[in-house]
Formats: C-alpha cells, structure tokens, sequence
C-alpha cells in the first residue's frame, strides 16, 4: 500500500520505517530540511536500537521516502498519517497547532478522497477538530472530497520502538467506516497474523485509551515511589515488598519498580494533558493530579539526600553521575530525573561529573558548555576524586560494577542509587555505605 506519514520524529519515524519494512511503500514528510538531507545520508535523528538499519535498507531499496515537499507526500497515497509533535501548553494542555497544520495543509493539497490517521497522542475530541478544518478548507476551495479522520495511537517505548511497532500488543483503531477498517485491516496485515490484534472502536475511545494507558502506568510508578517512602520510614524493604505484590497475578511486575520518578516524552505530558482535560469539563481529577505530585517530589529524593550527607554545605563538592536519560537504550532528556538533580546541585554551588552510553550529546546540547559540567567517556573516569556516586538511569552497562574500584576512586564512599540496581549487603560488605529507594534506611537515618 502507499501511505504517506506527516512528521519524522520518534513516532513518525519509526512507524514509517517498520510499515515500509514489511513492504509498503511510504513517503516521509517533514518541514525540516536538515533532518530530510541527513535521513537521506542515512544520519538517524534518534537513539534507538535496531531502527537505523531498518531506516537504511528500506531507503537504499526506494519504499522509504523522505521529502519536505507536502503536495508530493498528499498526492502519494490515501492513507495520511499524523504523527507531528502535541507539546504542552503553558497550561499542560496538549497543544494542536501542528496537528491542525496538517490538516490544513492536506486540505488544501487533496484532489482526491483521503483517510487521515491521527497517530499523535491527542486528547478527546481531536479527530472532530481535524474534520472540520479539513471540511472548511474543502469548502473555501470549492471542492467536495470525501475524508475519514481515524485515531489510530501508538504505544510505543522509547528503546523498544521497534520491536514494539512490529509485534504489537494491541492495535486500536477508532472509525465508524466500513471502508476505513477494511484499508486498516490490509494496512496492518503483516502485524497481525498470529491473533488478531486489531481493536476497532468509536473515536473518542480510542483517542482517550491512549492517554488511559500511559496514566496507568504513571499511577502504578507513582504509588510504588509513595510506597517506598513508607517504607523507609517503617523500616521496611520496599523491593522485599515489589516482590511479594508482583507475585500476585491481578498486580504483576510491570511498572512497580520504585526509583526517582518518571520521565520522558510521555508520561508527563500525558498525565498532565488528562488533568487539563478533566479541568476543561468541570472534573477534578484527584488521582492524577496526585500521580502528578508524587513523581514532583520523588524527583526531589536523591537531590536531599546528598543535601543531607553533606549538613546541607555542597559548595565545592564534585558529584559523580551514572546516567543521564530518563530511562535506558534511548538518549532522550526530555522530563528526565537528571536535570531535575543537576540542576539543583548547581544551585547548591556543586559540580557534576556524568556518564551516560547514549545522553551525553544530548546533554551538552541541553546545557552548553559550562564549568560545573564535566562529561566523560567511561564511568569510571566520572568516579575519580568525586565525594560521592548517584545512579539515576539503570543502563546494563551499571549492572556489575567493581566496587572495590568505586571505593577507591571516591572521596567519601557513597553510592546513592536512584534506581536500586545493587543489593545493600553486597555494597556495604565492599566497606561502601549504600542508599537507595524505600530500602529501609535513609542518610538522615543513618
């Protein structure tokens, strides 16, 4: 099939590259010229694995097409897919002028009927929004075109993308026509061969089970970060507890690893455009405001207990780093717990000194460069002659650490660990004293 897809970023992207993998055939529209050429030359604007040489084969074997000519991608196929950015508003608000944009500009190009697919996370209601500026574009130009606007979200994860876009879990589509479910149905036949996966629903829920499946999976990290203060204030081991939740099957262990906070593209912005939702018809989303307000403060954790280690005196303190995207296998920043710490321990007149696999180019694009950030090239050289570790991305390359090592190389020996990745009596028996997340002790215990 051709299809044409309408933005190449994370989710444009990768959907395009996989959709052209199985065999369609697929142009790529973008208003970025830079990012056009580089994708011609094979320059992937993203870290994620597996994608690039999806991205290279599909281009070198001409289905996969890159163009920032927007008349080109309309007149290439029925199928138009929206998959441009929805940034907050000021207000948190999901922000639909680039989603409208296209619509627009579809409008103003088609010369024959269309099915858009609104791939961006957008909240209730965008699809009718769609429509009628597509209908009132129509009608300025005097054309009667037929167009079927569809929700049709991605759930994807940020360093699983690709594996997610090609096996995925469920895929829902929102339409009430016969003939948009007929061309969905041929469009994702190669995905769906096992068992059927395909969801087909009314608009509106399909659009709101988008943003109801990434607050579910805010709500459960959130309640296990509250839970995880209990504990340490009880006493308890807050990963004792994950495990003997997890065990029950109506629960599992997805998404119940405490650490400090969530982060990323999604998850913030998701909750907050459902509270701005809830706020714009006159309900009080209690739950998600204080899903909210916890991850507010869990990002907070590891920034105090330094502060705390230190009598509150961080001048002149160097502070090792592991980790500076919001989550492993990606070198997206975006919402990260990182900047929320960096940027206090600067305030505090303290210097960092971070390594991540994947971040660290994103980082200095971030902050520049400046004298309180040292970016090095191996995690041992972010340890030598700091005053103490943090950890606050569980990147594999962390996992077995030399401890001996990390003792030797610190000033004071103290690993605080934002993500529990090592057990405490194994760290302590290395003569390092060990703080993680709710694992029953805290530096103002201690």
């Amino acid at each position: 099939m051709n299809v044409t897809v309408f933005g190449i970023g994370y989710v444009g992207l990768v959907q395009a590259a996989i959709l052209a993998d199985v065999g369609h055939n697929v142009v790529c529209v973008d208003v970025d010229q830079d990012k056009v050429d580089n994708l011609k030359k094979g320059i992937i604007p993203i870290y994620e694995p597996g994608l690039t040489p999806i991205v290279e084969s599909n281009f070198a074997e001409g289905r996969l097409h890159f163009t920032t000519d927007a008349a080109e991608g309309i007149a290439h196929a029925e199928l138009q897919f929206i998959a441009v950015g929805t940034p907050p508003d000021e207000d948190g608000s999901a922000d639909l002028k680039y989603v409208l944009a296209v619509a627009e500009t579809i409008a103003s190009h088609m010369e024959s009927p269309k099915i858009i697919v609104d791939k961006s996370t957008v909240p209730v209601g965008t699809a009718d929004k769609v429509s009628a500026k597509i209908a009132s574009v129509l009608d300025a130009r005097g054309k009667d075109l037929s167009h079927h606007v569809v929700s049709n979200p991605e759930f994807l994860k940020e360093g699983a993308a690709v594996n997610d876009c090609m096996r995925p879990d469920r895929i829902v589509i929102g339409t009430d026509s016969q003939h948009v479910e007929t061309q969905m149905r041929e469009l994702y036949a190669p995905f769906n061969r096992n068992h059927d996966r395909m969801i087909f629903m009314d608009v509106r829920s399909a659009e709101l089970t988008k943003y109801a499946a990434n607050c579910m999976l805010a709500t459960k990290i959130s309640f296990m970060n509250e839970l995880s203060q209990l504990a340490e204030r009880l006493g308890a081991d807050i990963e004792n507890v994950r495990r003997g939740i997890g065990s029950d099957e109506r629960i599992g262990y997805h998404f119940i690893y405490p650490g400090c906070g969530y982060g990323g593209s999604c998850f913030p912005k998701d909750v907050q455009a459902l509270v701005r939702t809830a706020d714009g018809i006159d309900y009080d989303a209690k739950l998600l405001k204080s899903v909210e307000a916890v991850n507010y403060q869990q990002k907070e954790v590891l920034f105090n207990r330094v502060l705390n280690y230190f009598n509150g005196d961080l001048a002149g303190k160097t502070i090792a780093l592991w980790g500076l995207s919001f989550k492993p296998n990606t070198d997206d920043m975006r919402e990260a717990s990182s900047r929320v710490l960096m940027e206090n321990l600067w305030a505090g007149n303290a210097k960092v000194r971070a390594f991540d696999p994947e971040a660290m180019e994103e980082t200095q694009r971030i902050y520049g460069i400046r004298d309180d950030l040292e970016l090095v090239g191996t995690k041992e050289a972010a340890l030598q002659g700091a005053d103490l570790l943090i950890i606050c991305t569980e990147w594999k390359a962390f996992r077995v650490p030399d401890f001996a090592q990390i003792k030797e190389a610190l000033v004071n020996p103290v690993i605080v660990d934002g993500r529990n990745m090592y057990d405490p009596e194994q760290v302590e028996r290395h003569g390092l004293e060990y703080y993680g997340i709710g694992r029953g002790r805290s530096i103002a215990q201690a």
